[in-house]
């Protein structure tokens, strides 16, 4: 089947589940916007102390912004549900192996924004914050303060589906077992680059943070093709 095909069957397939889906992100964004203050409550004792407000709008799209993700956190194996059935047909991926990507990208996806939430994130903050003195005290806006907590956890999430897309992309015949394990060092040098985008602060220690699971990662994808005898 041509690249060509195989792309349109995906938008077409994308296109089936999309509106459904996004009812469905709408509702439960609604839903969630009236607990927001409890959420954002809780995420704010974990990393900040206090927050502040610098136009009348900020508090009410910082409850939006936050009711959204939650949203399409908790509706995540929906996510990747309509992902995976769009771009598995074009290639045949379907039953058990469909199964199994949307499982795993799910799980994956919860476990990076876990590690961020619990290790990466509180880390990040406190160096940040730590600059500042008697003479630069932190006045933290509720606005950017949801944008950054948001952003690197869905950054985090959709990383940790590295191993996923390994086993996806041999699957499909885009390159081989040996490919990864060509390429560890170019690898290596890449995920340096990541983590030092992706991590809230440039210390070695936040690098390392996101780049040593990262790796592992990496290699564990080999470990599982090398399990199921994919060359």
């Amino acid at each position: 089947m041509e690249l060509h095909t195989k792309a349109v069957i995906f938008v077409g397939e994308l296109r089936k589940s999309l509106r459904t889906l996004g009812v469905g992100i709408v509702a439960v964004t609604v839903v969630i916007f009236f607990l927001s203050p409890d959420l954002l409550r809780v995420v704010q004792n974990h990393l900040a102390e206090k927050l502040y407000f610098f136009t009348v709008s900020d508090p009410f799209l910082a409850h939006v912004k936050l009711a959204a993700f939650a949203a399409i956190y908790g509706l995540m194996p929906w996510v990747m549900a309509v992902f995976w059935r769009a771009i598995g047909k074009p290639f045949g991926v379907e039953g058990a192996q469909l199964f199994f990507f949307i499982l795993f990208t799910s799980l994956l996806f919860y476990a990076g924004t876990l590690f961020c939430y619990f290790l990466t994130l509180p880390f990040g903050i406190k160096f940040l914050i730590g600059y500042g003195s008697e003479q630069l005290r932190p006045v933290i806006s509720i606005s950017h303060f949801v944008n950054f907590v948001t952003l690197f956890l869905l950054g985090f999430g959709t990383i940790f589906e590295l191993p996923v897309f390994m086993v996806f992309l041999v699957r499909v015949g885009v390159c081989s077992r040996s490919f990864f394990e060509r390429n560890r060092r170019y690898t290596v040098l890449i995920i340096a680059i990541i983590a030092a985008v992706l991590t809230p602060t440039p210390d070695v220690v936040n690098m390392a943070l996101m780049g040593v699971p990262l790796y592992l990662l990496y290699e564990s994808g080999i470990v599982i093709l090398l399990l199921m005898r994919v060359k």
